[in-house]
C-alpha cells in the first residue's frame, strides 16, 4: 500500500512539474533569454523573447509587416527598430506592433458599438469605425516619432558641451576611451545616456570608432556624424582635442542659426491671426456692396 501511494505521488508530482513547466511564470528562463538585457540586439535573438511560444509568435510577424505597412501610407519612412534603439526603448519591434494594433483594434472595437448603438447616416458610420481604429495607429506612431525627434534635437543641443568638454580632457591627457567612460560617469543628459551605451559597447570588444559610428547611425544627427568623422582620427591627428574645440564651435554656430530660423519663423507665424482678423472684416465689407451693385444690374 506504501508503495503504491509512493508511486501515485511520485507520478503526481511528475504530472504537476509538466503542467506547471507550460506556465511561464514558473519554468526558468533559457540561457539566451537571461542574456539578452546584456547583449545589443539580444531581444532579436531567437528563443530570447519570453513569450516565444505564445500568440504573440504567431501574430508578431503578421503585426510587424501590417505596421510598417500602415507607416509607410502615413508618411513615416523612418525603420521603427532604429527608433525604439534611439529611444532605448525596453521593447522590440514586435511587441510595439502587436501594442500598437491592439490600441488600434480596442479603437475600432469602440467605435464600431457606438455606431451600432447611435445607427447614424452610413458615412458617419464608416467614420466612427475605421476613423477611430487608424486614429489610434495614428496617435501612437505619432507618439513615438515626436519622441524621436525630440531626443534628436536634445542630443543636438548637448553636443556643443559634450565636444568642448571632451576637447579639454583630451588636451589634458586622457585618451578617448578613458575620456568618453568619464563624460558618461560624470555627466547627464541625453548624450551621457548615449555615452554610457558607447562605452558599454566598448567594453564588450567593439573598437571605438565602430561603437561611436555605431551611435551616431542610430542618432541619425548630421553633427555628430561630423564629430564622429574627427574622433575617428584618433590614432592618426597629434592634436584631436584642438579639432574636437573647433567642431564644437561649429556645432554651436549651427545651432544659433537654427534658432534664429525658428524665432523668426514664430514671428512670422505672428501675423497670420492678424492677416486673418483683418482681411475676414474687409472681405465682407467689400462683398455687401458688391452683392448690392449685381442685384440693381440684375433689375434693370
Amino acid at each position: 500500500m506504501s508503495r503504491l501511494a509512493l508511486a501515485s505521488a511520485l507520478g503526481l508530482g511528475i504530472g504537476a512539474a509538466l503542467l506547471l513547466g507550460q506556465l511561464r511564470w514558473f519554468r526558468r528562463a533559457p540561457l539566451t533569454q537571461r542574456l539578452a538585457p546584456y547583449l545589443p540586439g539580444g531581444s532579436a535573438l531567437p528563443g530570447a523573447r519570453p513569450d516565444a511560444g505564445s500568440w504573440s509568435a504567431v501574430l508578431g510577424p503578421w503585426a510587424r509587416t501590417t505596421g510598417a505597412r500602415l507607416s509607410r501610407l502615413l508618411g513615416v519612412e523612418e525603420d521603427l527598430s532604429l527608433r525604439l534603439r534611439r529611444l532605448h526603448a525596453d521593447v522590440d519591434a514586435t511587441s510595439f506592433r502587436l501594442r500598437q494594433l491592439g490600441w488600434s483594434a480596442l479603437a475600432f472595437g469602440c467605435g464600431t458599438v457606438l455606431a451600432a448603438a447611435a445607427t447614424p447616416p452610413l458615412p458617419i458610420a464608416a467614420l466612427l469605425t475605421v476613423g477611430t481604429g487608424a486614429l489610434a495607429f495614428l496617435v501612437v506612431e505619432h507618439r513615438l516619432s515626436t519622441a524621436s525627434a525630440r531626443r534628436q534635437e536634445r542630443l543636438f543641443r548637448e553636443l556643443p558641451v559634450i565636444c568642448e568638454q571632451l576637447g579639454m580632457l583630451l588636451r589634458a591627457g586622457y585618451s578617448l576611451g578613458a575620456a568618453l567612460d568619464r563624460l558618461a560617469r560624470r555627466t547627464s543628459g541625453v548624450c551621457a545616456e548615449d555615452l554610457r551605451h558607447v562605452t558599454g559597447r566598448i567594453r564588450q570588444g567593439l573598437d571605438e570608432a565602430a561603437a561611436l559610428r555605431e551611435w551616431a547611425d542610430v542618432a541619425a544627427v548630421p553633427a555628430l556624424h561630423r564629430v564622429v568623422g574627427v574622433l575617428a582620427l584618433n590614432r592618426q591627428a597629434g592634436d584631436l582635442g584642438r579639432l574636437i574645440g573647433e567642431e564644437a564651435r561649429s556645432i554651436r554656430r549651427d545651432a544659433h542659426r537654427t534658432l534664429v530660423e525658428a524665432m523668426e519663423r514664430r514671428a512670422q507665424q505672428v501675423w497670420i491671426p492678424v492677416t486673418v482678423a483683418t482681411l475676414v472684416p474687409g472681405a465682407i465689407l467689400l462683398a455687401i456692396p458688391f452683392a448690392e451693385a449685381l442685384r440693381l444690374f440684375s433689375e434693370t
